[in-house]
């Protein structure tokens, strides 16, 4: 999207390939992708490849239910099968034709098809939804933020983390000046289960290359929690770094009334699909007086809108003093969504937590949306909580009755810091803490024994946590990385002691001949190498006879061959028997998007994985 609005005036159609379970590849929801696209100024979106008409009907659903733009859908023709040697789709012309017409009849605008169709499937659609009228569809606009997988909609009291702003935080600053990246992930993980719903990230020092380490920050931080972020820095070359390479749709924090602020943020909010929050001060400083703040704040919204962001878009921090006339009157007259850094109340006092929650309170009572606050703090948690159920924001008060039950609250699993929690740290992909974690085991354990009983479990329990949804393809990635670390720690001592972390587990992948497709393939190395397995990968569009090359040469006795084309699905079968012909012996997994059983089947494999962690247990199994 980026690169074509910076190389084109164009109107430009987005889609995206969403899986069986409603979520693309990489974990990403509908509503995210809508959420995301829409800011980033497309003119249609909608949902092309990877399922047929039937199977995209809810996704298809959720887009209508979500945008009020013009929806694309260009379904498969259903899902491939193989018979007698020739690959077919399962989905017919009519039947086809028949289910956009459907699609054109909920409100769709835009059709065509995708793999597996033909002109017979495109001349009859065009025939059945000929002199069809458009029809409207009911969306109402709707402001937020989100990650991938999650959105904040600001709907109800909607809880901001402040403990990655190094202001007054003297370990944060130590950590940030000596780069330990893995400090700031165990405090955004610690926020995330002491209940933020969206994370502040601030690497604003003068003596660090802010722009460099807020955009380092956000990449890393995306990878080990799917809460929405708040980008947060006085300077724009940061926030334009951080929000080019931001997954989804972020918070800008912030933008003033004064001209020069306005046109530096405004066009990065703008351009890169951001909300952006307004503070209410300009160059005369923050006003005294409730009225003069509103007067800036509607400065600040009317420049948003003629800058091209929607009113949903925008957020007013009226800044934090103890004394305002009318705090509610901007959040009424506005219509914006409102923030509030409650703890700055009490700055200087004594017993800052009770001002800080009575202050909270009385914001909440008036309005307030968005407080930005400690999550650790109990007395302020404890009252967004309380207000939820007041504000009737909680139905049946069932969350705060499962929080503050008769049962004792359950708290949250952390890091400590004086004990090696090696599978807390593969879990949430902390590389340095997975690292020193194993460094302090081998003080009394053997390299094997940590192997088999720390590191195996863990990866085993998030692979179980990626195949029923809890986590999604970045944080496998991140867990098996932070495995990788733990695991080099081992094997540089095991090469003490004449140790072999790797016997016996040999296999050999390649995307097949004639296919370039290789990131399914890639990640399948990773987890397999972090099952122990020693990987011999030899790339994309790779000839059977250098299959077998590698076979006689490593002595292995499994093969992964990877194909995401149906047109390579035979070069697989050629690759396979080749490997019959010369190695009987060798057990063969086959995996890719195009794949399915009975494709498998075809192929000769020996086994078919529809993931990583699939493939990991075959060729446990085999």
């Amino acid at each position: 999207m980026i690169a074509a609005k910076e190389n084109s005036n164009l109107p430009i159609f987005a889609t995206m390939s969403f899986e069986a379970n409603g979520t693309t590849f990489f974990g990403a929801s509908v509503e995210s992708m809508v959420m995301t696209l829409e800011a980033l100024g497309v003119s249609a979106l909608g949902v092309n490849c990877s399922l047929g008409p039937k199977q995209l009907v809810p996704v298809v659903d959720r887009i209508l239910a979500a945008t009020r733009l013009p929806v694309l859908v260009q379904p498969n023709a259903g899902l491939p099968v193989m018979e007698e040697g020739v690959t077919r789709y399962d989905i017919t012309p009519e039947e086809f034709a028949a289910c956009v017409k459907n699609f054109v009849g909920e409100g769709v605008r835009f059709v065509g098809g995708c793999c597996g169709t033909t002109p017979e499937y495109i001349k009859l659609t065009k025939s059945m939804i000929s002199g069809m009228a458009p029809v409207k569809t009911a969306a109402a606009p709707r402001g937020g933020i989100c990650s991938p997988s999650r959105q904040a909609r600001f709907e109800r009291v909607t809880v901001i983390g402040e403990r990655l702003n190094p202001t007054g935080k003297k370990a944060l600053q130590a950590a940030l000046r000596a780069h330990d990246m893995d400090f700031v992930l165990r405090e955004a993980i610690r926020e995330e289960e002491q209940g933020a719903e969206v994370l502040d990230i601030n690497m604003g020092l003068p003596d660090i290359d802010e722009p460099a380490m807020l955009a380092e920050a956000v990449r890393e931080i995306q990878a080990v929690t799917d809460l929405p972020l708040q980008l947060d820095s006085a300077s724009p070359a940061a926030l334009e770094r951080a929000a080019r390479i931001y997954n989804g749709k972020p918070l800008l924090n912030s933008v003033n009334g004064k001209k020069e602020s306005l046109d530096a943020v405004l066009p990065i909010a703008k351009k890169y699909g951001c909300a952006v929050l307004g503070l209410t001060l300009d160059e005369n400083g923050i006003p005294k007086d409730a009225e003069a703040r509103l007067a800036i704040a509607r400065r600040i919204v009317a420049a948003a809108e003629a800058a091209g962001l929607r009113r949903e878009d925008i957020f007013i921090d009226c800044l934090m003093m103890t004394v305002s006339a009318q705090p509610d009157h901007a959040h009424e007259t506005l219509g914006v969504t409102t923030g509030l850094g409650a703890s700055n109340v009490s700055f200087g006092l004594p017993a800052r937590p009770i001002i800080n929650r009575t202050m909270l309170a009385m914001a909440l009572a008036s309005g307030l949306d968005a407080p930005i606050m400690n999550p650790g703090d109990a007395g302020m948690t404890e009252t967004v909580a309380a207000a939820r159920v007041l504000l009737e924001q909680d139905a049946d008060s069932k969350e705060y009755i499962e929080k503050y039950g008769a049962a004792a609250p359950q708290q949250a699993t952390s890091v400590k810091e004086d004990t090696p929690q090696i599978g807390y740290a593969i879990a949430r992909g902390l590389k340095d803490e997975a690292a020193k974690a194993a460094a302090t085991l081998l003080i009394k354990h053997p390299p094997l024994e940590i192997v088999e009983r720390e590191i195996i479990p863990a990866l085993d329990a998030v692979g179980k946590d990626y195949e029923n949804g809890k986590i999604f393809l970045p944080q496998l990635i991140k867990s098996a990385e932070a495995a990788k670390a733990a695991f080099e720690v081992l094997r540089a001592e095991l090469v003490k002691t004449g140790g072999d972390t790797q016997k016996g587990k040999k296999i050999v992948i390649a995307t097949v001949h004639g296919d370039i497709h290789d990131i399914g393939k890639n990640i399948v190395k990773v987890i397999l190498e972090n099952y122990n397995f020693n990987v011999t990968d030899l790339g994309k569009d790779v000839p059977p006879q250098r299959v077998l090359e590698a076979v006689r040469e490593t002595g292995a006795k499994l093969v992964g061959l990877s194909a995401l084309m149906t047109t390579t699905v035979a070069s697989m079968k050629d690759t396979i028997e080749l490997l019959r012909k010369e190695c009987p012996d060798v057990k063969v997994i086959v995996g890719g998007a195009v794949l399915t059983e009975s494709l498998a089947e075809y192929t000769g494999a020996d086994r078919y994985a529809k993931d990583a962690m699939e493939t990991v247990r075959h060729a446990d199994s085999l």
